[in-house]
């Protein structure tokens, strides 16, 4: 059985830091990539990063280059959203997601086939 599970939200004050966890299991890790995705009140889901975990390679949106930071442990089958300089319009749940890696690269543009519950992140200014 496939489980994504996210950790590390939080309420911060803006330009502060968290970093959100996303722990997989079922499925041979280093075949896919993780996404992450989130969704902000009353919008519609949105792909933030992604990185393809047989060979770290990464994207983000542009909103988010410069501040966050998207990394896969291997070894603990874990993936990584280092977010700093976090600004109110990045409130929102954030869901990790994986998929078959493609053969071009990861893509956070398009819809993944496993997804976590989500976890909330909350910046206030």
């Amino acid at each position: 059985e496939v489980q994504l599970v996210e950790s590390g939200g939080g309420l911060v004050q803006a330009g502060g830091s968290l970093i959100l966890s996303c722990a997989a299991s079922g499925f041979t890790f280093d075949e896919f990539d993780i996404g992450w995705f989130r969704q902000a009140p009353g919008k519609e889901r949105e792909g933030v990063s992604c990185v393809t975990n047989s060979d770290g390679s990464t994207h983000s949106r542009d909103s988010v280059k410069g501040r966050f930071t998207i990394s896969s442990d291997n070894a603990k089958n874990t993936v990584y959203l280092q977010m700093n300089s976090l600004k109110p319009e990045d409130t929102a749940v954030y869901y990790c997601a994986a998929g078959p890696s493609a053969v071009f690269g990861c893509n956070y543009k398009i819809e993944y086939d496993y997804w976590g519950q989500g976890t909330q992140v909350t910046v206030s200014s």
